[in-house]
């Protein structure tokens, strides 16, 4: 009993995001990795609080009064942080990368691949699926190889091909049910039943650096797709007779978008677009975040391609287009918040709960729930991130005064 009351964790009188909405001056309960009780205010909060008030030594109750308090993030996309790569940086150099997003609040993380040879991707999903059978990271995003060379953003032409569901196929063994996500272009010849492959063994077909038709677009949704890579970037644009893949996945139901908020990929009437057709249940915000992100400016690499960060933004040495970003989820959490004006709710469900559903670990994290993962975001009221913890255990501590 001892043991169990000094690894229990009250955070108490924040306002707490829960699938239900949001409680004021709520109450949550840690015990061990999970959470254990989430109380809302009420007669059974002061009875809570009365019981807390006896409650043996090592029970600290710590007072979040002005603060928020959100799931922990989780990002399906992202390519690396803190000068590390996801794609070709060692085991510690991702484990690196996967901790400096925790320190903004990523508690659950998928790792993205470039464009490789197929061979190299295979080795390289071996090796990333060892820290997913460990739980560093959630799975694995293969971007590529298999997009539209018209729409190839930060990817090397010499390395695209078309989407063989054979090589697709020794993508998904080799990273021995740690696959998550593919990215295609599914106009290209196979692309189809990549698709189909891929929905067979429950992996993620998602549209993106694609240059299909709107009709197109449709016959990949029909064949399995559930996600837009990017909505917006590295795909044709919105046109009023050619509407191209951004109206079908925007209008299908069956379809989460992804959304980069960084004020770089996205004009606030794009996104407010994206969440005003597909609603708050169908956007997932990404990072797409590579090296550089909460690491700084200099000369990167994306993959074989060179890259330069200036001011935060990341461009291709050579021909200038957008590689990757350098955003962190609390970031994007806050300019939602504070410039796009979005409910806090909507944010919640887009950094947390409608990845965390894509991914199939919605059973441990994206809410705040009894049972689940204790893996929670603490914001001041200005939404700047003053708190994370993962699994019970501060990554970063409140530092309230």
């Amino acid at each position: 009993m001892a043991d169990l009351m000094a690894d229990r964790k009250v955070l108490a009188g924040a306002r707490v995001v829960l699938p239900t909405g949001i409680v004021d001056h709520g109450r949550v309960i840690v015990e061990g990795g999970r959470i254990a009780e989430v109380i809302p205010p009420g007669p059974a909060t002061e009875a809570a609080r009365a019981a807390e008030d006896h409650a043996p030594a090592g029970a600290p109750v710590l007072d979040l009064t002005g603060h928020w308090l959100v799931p922990g993030f989780v990002d399906m996309h992202n390519h690396g942080g803190g000068g590390a790569s996801f794609t070709s940086g060692t085991v510690d150099e991702v484990l690196h990368g996967v901790r400096t997003h925790r320190l903004h609040g990523t508690t659950t993380t998928v790792a993205s691949t470039v464009t490789g040879e197929t061979a190299f991707l295979a080795h390289r999903a071996g090796e990333l699926s060892e820290l997913a059978e460990q739980g560093d990271i959630a799975g694995i995003h293969f971007e590529g190889p298999f997009i539209s060379p018209c729409r190839k953003g930060a990817h090397s032409e010499a390395l695209l091909r078309d989407p063989d569901p054979a090589e697709v196929r020794k993508l998904i063994d080799a990273a021995r049910g740690h696959a998550k996500m593919v990215t295609l272009a599914t106009e290209l010849p196979g692309g189809i039943d990549s698709v189909r492959l891929l929905a067979e063994h429950g992996v993620i077909a998602a549209v993106g650096h694609t240059d299909a038709t709107y009709e197109q677009t449709i016959e990949a949704i029909d064949a399995g797709a559930t996600v837009a890579t990017h909505l917006y970037n590295a795909m044709p644009a919105l046109g009023h007779r050619a509407p191209g893949p951004i109206a079908a996945l925007l209008e299908d139901e069956r379809v989460t978008v992804e959304l980069i908020n960084d004020g770089t990929h996205l004009h606030p009437a794009a996104l407010e677009l994206a969440f005003h057709h597909a609603g708050p249940e169908r956007v997932a915000f990404i990072t797409d975040a590579m090296d550089a992100a909460g690491f700084g400016d200099g000369i990167y690499h994306l993959g074989p391609l060179e890259v330069e960060v200036r001011e935060g933004v990341a461009r291709l040495v050579e021909g200038g287009s957008i590689a990757g970003s350098t955003l962190t989820l609390d970031t994007a959490f806050r300019r939602a918040a504070t410039i796009d004006r979005l409910p806090v709710e909507s944010i919640v469900r887009a950094v947390s709960a409608n990845p965390a559903k894509l991914l199939g670990v919605y059973d441990k994290v994206g809410s705040l729930e009894p049972g689940k993962d204790a893996d929670l975001v603490v914001l001041d009221d200005t939404f700047t991130l003053v708190g994370v913890m993962r699994k019970g255990e501060w990554v970063v501590e409140p530092q309230l005064g």
